[in-house]
């Protein structure tokens, strides 16, 4: 299962040769292991670092189980450096060759599908779900006692009195608040030690509300969305809905970033937009958060002695230039190295006017 400490891994591997880098789409829907096989020999075929290459097919065929959507292998054989994660998510196949290893899809795909969790809740109890890049991670429950509703009438029908209506109807009010405190502090055991940072809530709308007043102000912070469903619905149902919920949350999020970034950019304040702008900012070590639109990719220039980034071959010595790929790659990379975030948007048109890449500075 890929982490954010693999990724770290990736971004931090300095290179003494160049690295090959594989996306390889293995969903089923896509074909079987054979076809899919055969799109990876001819992707790397033609690539001069046979010992890569090698390392890949032998991976390919001997140790990737096939049962995913997705895999990602990374080789750099002088190294000894072979790192490979299968995904429960389909990638675009793409194949890249730099000083080191391509990370931008991954980020992409940890961006959007990365660190999940899911409560389900009734006024008995909960079930909890760690979903991570579309599979099933873990799932826990925890039950309270029993609410047992009393016929109205009992030892005294007078409201208020012991045994009566009012005092039924409290008590059952209490055992309902004892279960949902309960069960929101196992939430918060269980979504701390996942290290979640992406909650969704599903019940009836009643059951959501009273047990997220339970949740501490710092974990309601981290509530993207809510949405109905019973508390026995199956894991699969529960990824299901959960996504769907998750990435209209992530669109609301994602429009109210882009609109920082280009707002700050028109007024010249801790943002910029476009490539070049933004490739500056990068080479500056400016950058807290760099925003590029899905899929975005551009041919550029890289000066292995300082690792400056440019989108076209600089008039001034342009022999200490190298071209490259994918220039936006390894501006992801770089920001990453010096501590920056980096956050892939979607339906991002205004960004998409403005360059499809900006970022938020630090200073």
């Amino acid at each position: 299962m890929l982490t954010e400490n693999d990724l770290r891994e990736l971004v931090e591997f300095n290179a003494p040769a160049p690295v090959l880098s594989l996306y390889l789409n293995t969903d089923p829907s896509e074909g079987n292991a054979d076809a899919h096989k055969l799109r990876a020999r001819s992707l790397i075929k033609e690539i001069n670092l046979p010992q890569d290459v090698e390392a890949i097919n032998r991976y390919l065929d001997r140790e990737y189980n096939w049962s995913g959507r997705g895999v990602a292998i990374f080789s750099c054989a002088p190294a000894g450096f072979l790192r490979a994660y299968p995904l429960g998510v389909p990638v675009r196949s793409a194949v890249h060759i730099s000083d080191r290893p391509s990370v931008k899809i991954l980020t992409e795909l940890l961006d959007n599908y990365g660190g999940y969790g899911v409560v389900l809740v009734d006024k008995q109890g909960a079930r909890l779900f760690h979903f991570h890049l579309g599979s099933l991670v873990e799932q826990e429950g925890v039950m309270g006692e029993a609410v047992k509703h009393t016929k109205r009438g009992g030892a005294s029908s007078m409201p208020g009195r012991r045994g009566g209506t009012a005092g039924q109807t409290r008590a059952v009010e209490e055992q309902v608040d004892r279960n949902m405190k309960d069960a929101a502090d196992f939430a918060v055991h269980f979504f701390e030690s996942k290290h979640i940072r992406r909650i969704l809530i599903g019940g009836t709308e009643a059951n959501v509300k009273q047990f997220r007043s339970f949740l501490p102000k710092s974990w309601q912070s981290l509530v993207m969305g809510t949405f109905p469903m019973s508390l026995t619905a199956k894991a699969s149902e529960v990824l299901e809905r959960a996504m769907e919920v998750g990435r209209q949350a992530e669109l609301r999020k994602e429009a109210g970033l882009i609109e920082q970034v280009i707002t700050g950019a028109a007024k010249a304040q801790s943002a910029v937009v476009g490539l070049d702008d933004t490739l500056e900012a990068v080479n500056a070590g400016r950058v807290q958060t760099l925003v590029i639109t899905e899929g975005f990719r551009k041919v550029g220039y890289h000066a292995k002695e300082n690792g400056r980034l440019a989108a076209r071959l600089p008039a001034e010595n342009p022999e200490d230039y190298e071209k490259v790929f994918d220039v936006v790659d390894l501006a992801v990379n770089k920001v990453m190295r010096t501590g920056g975030e980096v956050e892939v948007v979607h339906r991002a048109e205004a960004l998409e006017k403005a360059g499809s890449i900006g970022a938020l500075l630090r200073y």
